[in-house]
């Protein structure tokens, strides 16, 4: 942070600068570096403007009358993962001609930031200003690629709750040619335990999916990495643990959408403003029984098609002597994010699923996965 701000100041004219990390909810953000010791107070009206540029992701200019120095945030988001925000003061008469130039090194700079939480604890530490995460919790955020991902045509991304002590619930994703696979898995059990079936789970399916290098299966081809999980999970439990697992498999190009329905996790589609849950061939959790064969089923998207995906967590959500979250709620929630991207569509929802829970923490996992599809615009 020090070499970012040193370069800004020489660079670009900048008189300070604020590099802000999106906590593990998405809900707030987090001063890196010498600036986490500054006090709430100093903070306080940075904080404000650096999470209206997070929420909008575009760039906020704060300017004071009788003041020569400006305010610029800019969010820094790296292939549609959320990082954070940076924040730099500057001469106001210098904003037209800087803006352009401090967003692309922006962009840039959230491309390194990512990069580096694989190589040091600093930002790690710096984002989770709430406190620490639960062994479980730290297993299943290092596993996941990343939260969110956005390429032109799609734009996808996810979230765990609760945040620093989810165990089983997870999300894997990854693209591959025109082909974005996602799965959506509810280890069984809690905690600890279930973190590391779900780990099991998730490291076979990358292992058949990677495959494909080795001309050992075909791109899209969700079977292969169906079978190697449950085979896996088998042979380490024996049937004594399974996973429910959502598998899907979408061509950006062509809307066409794969899917095995191996559990628990449901699948709402919003099209033309209605939410239809999509009833799929439910077939055994990976892992409950050896030599177990998966069958596809296939359907085609149409442009400007969402897919929402909620684990038994959501859906279920329940309280005593009244309706589910899934029967009461989750279909109006859903319906109130039409215009938001998909990274705020599920914070929309988390936010209304901790509300039906009275502000309390979840009792059970809790996973959203929101996706969006339209054909690509011809170059």
């Amino acid at each position: 942070m020090e070499t970012l701000d040193a370069y800004l100041s020489s660079a670009h004219g900048t008189k300070h600068s604020t590099v802000w990390l999106a906590d593990y909810r998405s809900t707030t953000l987090a001063p890196a570096g010498a600036d986490a010791h500054e006090s709430a107070e100093d903070l306080g009206d940075r904080l404000a403007s650096a999470m209206r540029a997070f929420a909008s992701q575009t760039a906020v200019v704060e300017t004071r009358e009788g003041q020569a120095l400006a305010r610029l945030h800019l969010p820094v988001t790296a292939w549609g993962e959320r990082v954070g925000v940076l924040t730099v003061e500057l001469d106001a008469d210098r904003v037209p001609v800087e803006r352009p130039l401090l967003q692309e090194l922006a962009e840039s700079f959230a491309v390194a930031l990512t990069a580096a939480y694989r190589r040091t604890d600093r930002f790690h530490l710096d984002r989770r200003p709430t406190g620490r995460l639960t062994m479980a919790a730290e297993l299943q955020w290092d596993l996941l690629p990343a939260r969110a991902y956005e390429q032109p045509g799609v734009k996808f991304a996810g979230q765990l709750e609760p945040a620093y002590a989810v165990g089983g619930d997870h999300f894997d994703w990854s693209i591959n040619g025109d082909w974005l696979t996602v799965t959506a898995l509810n280890g069984m059990g809690n905690g600890l335990d279930a973190a590391l079936l779900t780990t099991l789970a998730v490291n076979a399916m990358r292992n058949a999916r990677r495959s494909i290098a080795a001309g050992q299966s075909l791109p899209g081809d969700l079977t292969d990495q169906a079978v190697l999980a449950a085979d896996a999970i088998f042979s380490q439990y024996g049937g004594a643990r399974h996973v429910a697992t959502l598998l899907l498999a979408l061509n950006t190009v062509t809307g066409e959408l794969r899917m095995i329905d191996a559990g628990s996790p449901r699948m709402l589609l919003v099209r033309n403003g209605q939410v239809t849950e999509m009833a799929l061939d439910a077939q055994l959790p990976l892992g409950m029984f050896g030599d177990t064969r998966y069958v596809e089923e296939r359907t085609t998207l149409n442009p400007g098609d969402r897919l929402f995906v909620v684990s038994d967590g959501v859906h279920s959500a329940a309280k005593p002597n009244e309706a589910t979250f899934g029967e009461r709620e989750l279909s109006r929630a859903i319906r109130s994010t039409r215009l938001q991207p998909p990274a705020e569509a599920i914070s929309s929802v988390m936010r209304k699923l901790r509300e039906y829970h009275a502000g309390a923490e979840l009792a059970d996992d809790a996973l959203i996965v929101c996706l969006d599809w339209s054909p690509r615009a011809d170059p």
